[in-house]
């Protein structure tokens, strides 16, 4: 089974090492969010260790990236810190599993195993909506036999959405999973972009597949997606 290890506590990360192969577990090691995110996405694991305190990328955002980009491999997140929130946050950005430093070898361990053996779970390579189709290997996006044209943004904008579909996505998700650190947006420019996709996705076809969640984000519903 391999794993790949992200954390920025070089000495944490060798125990972890040290302590994965003695169980028979081939492993990778990275110690900063930007190189865990390129690793595990040019790499096959059957499990992800990732810390949330990073540089570069903190773990969220690393696993929203992941997540966002169709990589389903299980995610057991670290973190310092506590308090049911903070989990929460891990969770709902697309970890499987949570434990809070300081934590038991074994725990750790048994619940590594755990989720290899639960595998990550299955997505399809077409995201649907209704009739609303978007392609990611292909990059194209259709509604019914009519194809939409997608900016590379616009695209990773509606992929997200599909993917967390019935979902109430915020602004800092959005923002997490689509655009680099380097370059993050003002958040209104969110709203730019869902305007963008309602006339483009939504408004020639007489949907209503974007739904404003107000004060929380958008969902994607596609129960809505009829003419209006």
């Amino acid at each position: 089974m391999r794993v790949l290890v992200v954390e920025d506590d070089r000495r944490l990360a060798g125990l972890l090492v040290r302590g994965l192969v003695a169980e028979n577990f081939a492993v990778d090691v990275e110690y900063n969010g930007s190189d865990g995110l390129w690793r595990a996405t040019e790499h096959t694991y059957d499990a992800i260790v990732l810390d949330v305190m990073l540089p570069g990328l903190n773990g969220y955002r690393v696993c929203a990236r992941l997540r966002a980009a169709g990589v389903w491999t299980p995610i057991l997140m670290l973190t310092a810190k506590d308090g049911e929130w903070d989990e929460t946050e891990g969770l709902d950005t697309g970890a499987d599993d949570y434990l809070t430093k300081p934590f038991s070898y074994p725990v750790l361990v048994a619940r590594l195993r755990a989720l290899v053996r639960r595998g990550g779970p299955t997505r399809p390579v077409v995201l649907r909506a209704g009739d609303l189709e978007l392609d990611p290997a292909a990059r194209t996006c259709h509604r019914g036999q009519k194809p939409i044209a997608l900016t590379a943004k616009e695209f990773a904008v509606l992929e997200l959405l599909l993917r967390r579909q019935d979902q109430v996505v915020t602004k800092a998700e959005i923002i997490a999973g689509a655009w680099d650190e380097a370059r993050e947006p003002d958040p209104n420019l969110v709203e730019v972009y869902i305007s963008t996709l309602r006339r483009k996705i939504d408004t020639p076809f007489r949907r209503r597949t974007i739904v404003t969640v107000r004060g929380v984000g958008y969902r994607l519903d596609g129960n809505r997606g009829e003419p209006t």
